[in-house]
């Protein structure tokens, strides 16, 4: 799909050149450009006429989460029938893990994770990777990577009507793609099966999706919203379901990650050792440890086979 702006303003003053000038130097190459204009004088307006010309996925990075709902909440009513998305932080508290030497007294990490921003953030994603029609409005946070676009993609499970799988197959590769089985009270991320159909509840919060198997054939795949009051569905002949979790590693690339904490462990007790620091050294042994069988314990889970 095109962008296709939807406002019954028109530009006016100086927007018009503004536009013209904005779009010309993108098209040329142009690296920086600066709108400048007061409060309320339409810029967002303006660049909402940039992105419908210059026809590209966008980008616009807020300083903070308050003035990014704003942005999004424009944007969204310039472009209803397009991609718009909201990507921010979704941590509501966040402690580091800290180590006190004196009380000999360990931190561990905690956090607390806002469930309806992470949903977002897996549909913008998603959508990012699945259409050119995307405006992600996001704030500062999202210069730091949430992995390789490249490894998020390549784990995704595709699937399509008459295809050849057998039930307890499909269960596996939703597994391996940290999708959780919840016979109960499926959610975002989780998955469930009923008879011959498995549910996929996609992290994203919006929608199920429903494969119907019959001897070992996927006969329809069905697109409903989560929200059974709405009566949309939608037969698909094909859907590309993408990981639970943004963080999906390849087998192989888990295997060396974990061959490189060892060989760093080692250097790092090493160091302590020499630094007559014994307590830290068998803290820091005793902790790696843990996290390392954490790993390869969990590690047909998070890591995906190529």
């Amino acid at each position: 799909m095109q962008f296709q702006l939807k406002s019954p303003y028109v530009p006016t003053g100086d927007q018009p050149q503004a536009i013209k000038e904005l779009v010309e130097h993108l098209r040329t190459g142009v690296n920086h450009q600066t709108l400048l204009g007061v409060t309320g004088s339409g810029k967002t307006f303006t660049m909402a006429n940039v992105i419908q010309h210059a026809q590209k996925p966008t980008l616009v990075i807020s300083p903070n989460k308050t003035l990014a709902a704003q942005l999004y909440q424009e944007f969204r009513s310039f472009f209803p029938e397009n991609a718009v998305h909201y990507f921010v932080s979704y941590y509501d508290y966040y402690q580091p893990e800290a180590y006190i030497p004196r009380s000999d007294t360990y931190i561990e990490k905690d956090a607390k994770i806002n469930q309806l921003i992470d949903s977002l953030r897996h549909a913008s994603t998603a959508s990012l990777l699945s259409r050119r029609d995307c405006i992600i409005v996001a704030s500062v946070s999202c210069i730091y990577g949430v992995g390789s676009p490249e490894e998020y993609e390549g784990a995704s499970l595709e699937l399509r009507v008459r295809q050849r799988t057998t039930q307890k197959d499909l269960r596996q590769h939703l597994v391996r793609l940290q999708y959780a089985h919840n016979a109960l009270d499926p959610r975002q991320g989780n998955f469930r099966v009923r008879e011959n159909t498995v549910e996929v509840y996609l992290p994203s919060g919006e929608e199920v999706i429903n494969i119907n198997l019959k001897k070992n054939t996927i006969t329809s795949i069905i697109r409903r919203p989560i929200n059974m009051t709405l009566p949309s569905r939608a037969l698909c002949d094909t859907v590309r379901i993408f990981p639970a979790k943004h963080f999906v590693t390849p087998q192989n690339k888990l295997d060396l990650a974990i061959a490189n904490i060892k060989s760093e462990l080692e250097q790092q007790l090493h160091i302590l050792k020499q630094n007559d620091k014994p307590l830290e050294a068998a803290r820091l042994k005793q902790r790696t440890q843990f996290d390392l069988e954490m790993l390869t314990s969990t590690g047909y889970v998070n890591g995906i086979e190529n």
